[in-house]
């Protein structure tokens, strides 16, 4: 178990705007910080700013006409902003996008290797490595010569997230694993997570909807409302906290509760004030 007291910082949002096409105010003063060996969840609904939040962090953001316009972003301590995304995963940090994004016309094991092209390393140990990610993901050894684009949405998310291990990353940012996948499949994706992060000690910043399978797998967690962190706290207190009980887990002192039956303006109102 994490032990938050005695862990090093690897990741610091400090206060962070974005701006899209120089106009548009998508994040208003987010700050978070992601644990050595945490996994670290930031929830919220669609439009909340999670995709964006992550896209800051690992420099995704300009091929959108977006821009972190205040506040720093640092990785042990240095700062990130000037850095490409290729900079940023030669030093440990690696996001996995939502939607999974194969390259659909080559196979399996070819889209895996394709991880790795940041490193300098021989054939063996390049074998060694497709050989781990095999160990967590078994399915993709058996489909390894199909080609990706005829692969499941779930198929398809395990290349996405073995890919990104192949460039053997300190820290992964992990944009929405669950979105399209059945119940069963998305326990699968963040068991495997949970192995990652156990015995590989990788770091996660997990964007996710569900925000009750989040705070089961999660260490510390970050809601997001309209581009602002609302509430923050461990995960075992988050899903105990009766307004992310009722608001995002369905479930009041009455019993369960659709979130389409809350007037937003009520929350935002009670966490902004």
């Amino acid at each position: 178990m994490l032990d938050a007291g005695k862990t090093e910082t690897l990741l610091e949002v400090n206060n962070i705007e974005v701006i899209y096409n120089h106009v548009i105010l998508v994040l208003k003063g987010v700050s978070l910080s992601v644990p050595k060996g945490g996994i670290t969840a930031l929830l919220g609904g669609n439009g909340a700013g999670k995709t964006t939040t992550l896209k800051a962090i690992s420099n995704l953001l300009h091929s959108e006409r977006g821009e972190v316009t205040k506040g720093s972003i640092l990785y042990r301590d240095d700062p990130v902003a000037d850095l490409s995304p290729a900079e940023l995963v030669r030093r440990g940090v690696i996001q996995v996008m939502e939607g999974r994004h194969c390259f659909e016309h080559l196979t399996v094991e070819e889209n895996l290797l394709t991880g790795s092209y940041t490193r300098n390393i021989s054939r063996a140990q390049l074998a060694q490595d497709l050989e781990l990610v095999y160990t967590y993901f078994p399915r993709l050894k058996e489909r390894r010569k199909s080609q990706a684009g005829y692969t499941s949405g779930g198929e398809q998310q395990m290349v996405a997230i073995g890919r990104a291990l192949m460039s053997k990353p300190e820290t992964v940012l992990l944009d929405e694993p669950s979105m399209g996948l059945a119940p069963q499949l998305v326990e699968e994706i963040f068991g495997i997570v949970k192995d990652l992060n156990e015995k590989e000690g990788v770091s996660f910043l997990l964007a996710e909807q569900n925000t009750n399978v989040a705070l089961r797998f999660a260490h510390y967690g970050y809601i997001l409302e309209s581009g602002r962190v609302v509430m923050d706290g461990p995960a075992a207190e988050l899903r105990e906290n009766p307004d992310v009980k009722e608001f995002y887990l369905g479930m009041s002192d009455d019993g369960r509760k659709s979130f389409r039956d809350v007037r937003s303006y009520r929350r935002r109102k009670r966490w902004l004030s």
